[in-house]
């Protein structure tokens, strides 16, 4: 069987390494080469990395709407895609005689959308999954073939979900691909009703407020963690907050985001309905720290009341 690839981050490559190892993969396509970092230097996906390696054929066009032809004349028989990163146009989605079928990081119709990792820690979901389907013109919205569910633990963060999450959608795609060549697969569509989104996150959605409750502070810095990382402004500085514990001390008479203790895991922070303990920060301008070291290069008596703001 020939196969099309579509896939841009780390979270594809499992996918695509699979199909390397069982199927004829003719194409990879990926979001062209990038500028990162303060010298600007071009960097390629982690999927053109892969695709190179095996010596597979590289398409990287800027808009796949208007710049498809490629693709066409491949002439693949399936279409897998995972994080591509463009919406696909018809043309492609009607190509293939098996169809065009994506691996998406959440249990269908919950968390459509580009984050559903992001946001199935911050909002506070128990389980979370892989869905593999049949693409269609919407976003994330065709006929369900097969799902996977997985726990999501307190001890999880955005890293730690996402690569099981990784490895997860490669076993169920190869585990599935099987059933759709030979016509007895299921497709299920998915219920309107209980449709959710998990749109990409904002700046904005990165700040922590610390009059939520201590749950919420928690789901949001670990949902962001390690990349892009909640933040919060202390001394006028953005601080990054990259890891917390929940604290089951309540504080009166507090202002939430208020400091009001600082012990030998890390900063105390005042919340709506108790406190958060701060473990690992990365100060405006510095490296990423544990807390502790933080107070003890400022003092003590320097942190003490001050307030997250």
């Amino acid at each position: 069987m020939k196969v099309v690839f579509m896939g841009t981050p780390d979270f594809s490559v499992p996918v695509l390494q699979g199909l390397i190892e069982q199927y004829e993969v003719v194409l990879v396509v990926t979001q062209p080469d990038k500028k990162v970092g303060r010298h600007q230097e071009l960097r390629m996906s982690p999927i053109k990395e892969l695709a190179l390696k095996n010596s597979i054929s590289i398409f990287q066009p800027e808009k796949i709407r208007n710049d498809y032809q490629e693709v066409l004349d491949a002439k693949p028989d399936m279409i897998v895609t995972c994080a591509y990163g463009q919406i696909v146009p018809k043309a492609i989605l009607n190509c293939p005689k098996f169809g065009c079928i994506n691996v998406h990081a959440s249990l269908l119709p919950k968390l459509r959308g580009g984050a559903p990792i992001h946001k199935a820690i911050i909002e506070g979901y128990s389980t979370t999954g892989i869905t593999i389907m049949y693409m269609d013109v919407g976003m994330d919205d065709g006929d369900i073939i097969s799902q996977s569910e997985i726990p999501i633990l307190d001890s999880d963060n955005l890293e730690s979900l996402h690569d099981k999450l990784s490895i997860l959608g490669a076993k169920l795609l190869l585990d599935t691909i099987p059933s759709i060549l030979n016509g007895t697969n299921e497709r299920v569509k998915q219920n309107i009703k209980e449709v959710t989104y998990a749109y990409n996150i904002k700046r904005e959605e990165e700040h922590i407020d610390f009059s939520k409750t201590s749950r919420e502070v928690y789901n949001l810095i670990r949902g962001l963690s390690p990349i892009p990382t909640a933040n919060a402004f202390l001394f006028n500085q953005e601080m990054k907050i990259c890891e917390s514990s929940l604290y089951d001390k309540i504080y009166s008479n507090h202002t939430c985001g208020e400091i009001v203790e600082v012990i030998k895991e890390g900063i105390v922070v005042v919340t709506k309905d108790g406190s958060i303990l701060l473990t690992k920060i990365k100060p405006f301008g510095k490296k990423t720290m544990d807390a502790s070291s933080y107070v003890n290069g400022i003092g003590k008596d320097k942190i003490i009341g001050k307030v997250f703001l």
